[in-house]
């Protein structure tokens, strides 16, 4: 059985490095139209193909009171109106397994967050939409367990899942990514880097903020490094005003930075393909 599979005209694991990009959460239709507008516009003129991002619901905030998404009607409108007006396949992630099946009618790529990665009923019921299925590892699982994930989506029927790295705990309130767990984890599944919230610093917010904190000086680095190891994508939490976000500013990538990084990944990615005979 190949791993690699198509979503619409993206090659998934097929060789070409894609990007899954956008803001953290859906701010307002406004936002998001425009963010998947101007993200849209810089990897077409670089030639990378492109799938947006953006939460409906944030379940898994620090704080009770903090801002969590527009719900999920309202967030399936928005997402549906992206993927009509900017012509772009949308992902979106779940938290609770009797939404699947509402959220497939919407979008291209369903996410299981990661800290719902081992949830058997999550992954079954993602499964049996037919969509395609990102799993993001969680931060406590090794690269060699996150397999089980893989196999109970593919077990319930369903080949087009792939696997997205974030960095796993290294003590309290810190990440710390391991490059080999990229190359383990292709050996079964294409894997995606998710260079944004490898560099957060979990509810580690200034002052005893129940927030997150982040290093996103750290992004171009960490991205190079897992397009060198032979990533199939990478994944982005991008926005034009991080101080301003409403979810996850601390470690997102500022827009004015994007063409500049993918410049370099696209550079690297170049540098360590074989040449075709």
């Amino acid at each position: 059985m190949g791993l690699s599979f198509k979503l619409g005209d993206i090659s998934i694991g097929g060789g070409k490095l894609f990007l899954i990009a956008g803001p953290c959460v859906i701010e307002s239709e406004e936002h998001a139209l425009r963010m998947a507008e101007c993200i849209s516009g810089v990897t077409k003129a670089l030639g990378v193909p492109y799938i947006f991002k953006a939460s409906y619901d944030k379940a898994n905030r620090t704080s009770i009171k903090s801002f969590r998404g527009p719900g999920i009607n309202e967030g399936l409108r928005i997402l549906a109106k992206v993927k009509e007006m900017v012509n772009v396949p949308v992902l979106t992630d779940v938290h609770e397994a009797v939404d699947m099946q509402q959220v497939a009618e919407v979008v291209d790529v369903i996410q299981i967050p990661a800290f719902l990665c081992r949830q058997t009923d999550m992954l079954v019921a993602a499964a049996k939409t037919g969509n395609t299925i990102n799993i993001k590892k969680g931060q406590f699982v090794s690269p060699w367990d996150i397999r089980h994930a893989v196999t109970k989506v593919r077990e319930a029927g369903n080949n087009r899942v792939f696997l997205t790295e974030r960095g796993s705990s290294f003590g309290y309130n810190n990440l710390v990514v391991d490059m080999r767990s990229l190359a383990i984890m292709r050996d079964f599944a294409p894997v995606v880097f998710d260079a944004t919230h490898s560099v957060q610093l979990p509810s580690a917010g200034s002052n005893g903020e129940a927030v997150s904190g982040g290093q996103p000086e750290f992004i171009p680095v960490l991205s190079r490094a897992a397009v060198a190891a032979g990533v199939d994508g990478v994944f982005m939490e991008v926005h034009d005003d991080p101080p301003r976000a409403k979810s996850d500013g601390a470690n997102a990538l500022e827009l004015q930075h994007l063409r500049g990084v993918l410049n370099e990944l696209l550079a690297v990615h170049r540098a360590v393909t074989p040449k075709s005979k």
